[in-house]
């Protein structure tokens, strides 16, 4: 099937789900949720994603390896940076289509971004993050929700965040260890500390988060 089949038909899906009643809607999404959640991981997919980062200093040069760049997002009063390496896209809010029998809090449902089905997942509650701070100060910021993807060797994650400030390239000289007030689900993902704009940014181990992301929807 090509690709232009391919969204055609996920799309015409998920039109006829959302159309029909409430009871066909959430079959459907299951039937198509346990297409995407039970997907086995291929055997080669550890090996993969431990080969490239191992090897990417090696093939760095001397002063490409002083620098690196990273997204940096906020989460409730959370800002957190995360590698360019696995960021897809950002794109403009979704809606989740929540699945049932699936209360584990991590992942949130479904979403469609640009005819593809995604898993939706909940970094705020992953990370330990309390993400209705900004909504009971009523945050102006919050005009600002965005969709973000992240791409994995075997296929792309959605998450939503309450602000996206963009790529920023760092020194990695100018890194500082974790501070020990970082809460101890955070400080689990976060390698280091970004000071940006007067504010301090937690630098995200993504090899960490995509291991608990797939432990999450397996």
């Amino acid at each position: 099937m090509s690709d232009e089949s391919r969204t055609t038909t996920v799309e015409a899906v998920e039109a006829d789900a959302v159309a029909a009643p409430r009871g066909r809607d959430r079959e459907a999404y299951a039937e198509i949720a346990r297409g995407l959640l039970d997907r086995p991981l291929p055997p080669e997919y550890r090996a993969e994603w431990a080969l490239h980062f191992a090897s990417e200093k090696a093939i760095e040069s001397e002063v490409e390896e002083e620098r690196a760049a990273a997204v940096i997002f906020r989460i409730g009063e959370e800002w957190l940076a995360l590698s360019t390496a696995v960021f897809e896209e950002v794109a403009e809010p979704r809606r989740v289509h929540t699945l049932p029998h699936r209360r584990n809090g991590v992942v949130r449902g479904i979403v469609n971004v640009r005819g593809e089905l995604l898993v939706c997942i909940s970094f705020a509650t992953l990370l330990g993050i309390d993400k209705d701070v900004a909504v009971e100060r009523r945050d102006r910021s919050l005009h600002f929700e965005r969709m973000v993807v992240i791409g994995r060797a075997n296929g792309r994650i959605a998450f939503s965040v309450h602000e996206v400030h963009g790529i920023h390239r760092y020194e990695r000289s100018a890194l500082s260890p974790v501070p020990g007030t970082v809460g101890q689900a955070v400080s689990s993902f976060t390698t280091a500390v970004l000071n940006w704009q007067g504010r301090t940014v937690g630098l995200l181990d993504e090899i960490r988060l995509l291991d608990a992301i797939d432990r999450n929807i397996a």
